[in-house]
C-alpha cells in the first residue's frame, strides 16, 4: 500500500519541508508517502484547485480529506484506521485544502473526513503533523517503542 498527500499549496518552508522530508524517508518501507502540490486557485475567483485536486486522484483510492467538520482520531484510532486500509487493499490519498478549506466536490470525493482537532492549524504544518503521526501509526501497527502513550 501506498499513500499519496495531495496538498493545495506550494513552497514549504524549510522547517517544514525538512520535517516532512525526514517523515517521508522513515515511513518509505512501511507506507511510501508521495507529495503532489496543488498550485493555489485565485480565491474568490472559482475553484480551479478542486479541479486539480480531484484530476491528481488515482481512480481505486481511498480518499481522506483532512477537513476540521471530520472526525478526530487518537494516535490509536489512527494505528486501527491503517490496519483497515491495509486489509481493504487499496492505496491511500490525504488532501488538504487551501485557504478556503475543500471544495464541495472535493468532499464528496472523500471517503473519509478526519479532522486533527478544533485548532486552526497552517497548511504547511499539516504537512508535517500528518506525516509525523502516519509514521506512528505504522510505528504502533508494528509494535515498535516510538510510540510512548
Amino acid at each position: 500500500m501506498r499513500a499519496r498527500l495531495i496538498a493545495v499549496g506550494e513552497r514549504m518552508p524549510a522547517w517544514v519541508a525538512e520535517g516532512f522530508a525526514e517523515y517521508r524517508k522513515r515511513l518509505s518501507h512501511e507506507l511510501p508517502l508521495d507529495l503532489v502540490e496543488i498550485k493555489p486557485g485565485v480565491r474568490g475567483k472559482g475553484r480551479d484547485d478542486a479541479r486539480a485536486t480531484l484530476a491528481a486522484l488515482p481512480r481505486d483510492i481511498h480518499v481522506v480529506a483532512l477537513d476540521g467538520r471530520g472526525k478526530t482520531w487518537s494516535s490509536e484510532d489512527l494505528g486501527r484506521q491503517l490496519e483497515q486500509w491495509r486489509m481493504g487493499g487499496r492505496d491511500l490519498a490525504f488532501l488538504i485544502g487551501g485557504p478556503d478549506g475543500h471544495a464541495p466536490d472535493v468532499l464528496a470525493r472523500a471517503d473519509q473526513s478526519w479532522s486533527l482537532g478544533p485548532l486552526t492549524l497552517p497548511h504547511m504544518l499539516v504537512r508535517l503533523v500528518l506525516a509525523e503521526q502516519l509514521y506512528r501509526a505504522t510505528t504502533l501497527v508494528a509494535g515498535h517503542p516510538y510510540h510512548r502513550a
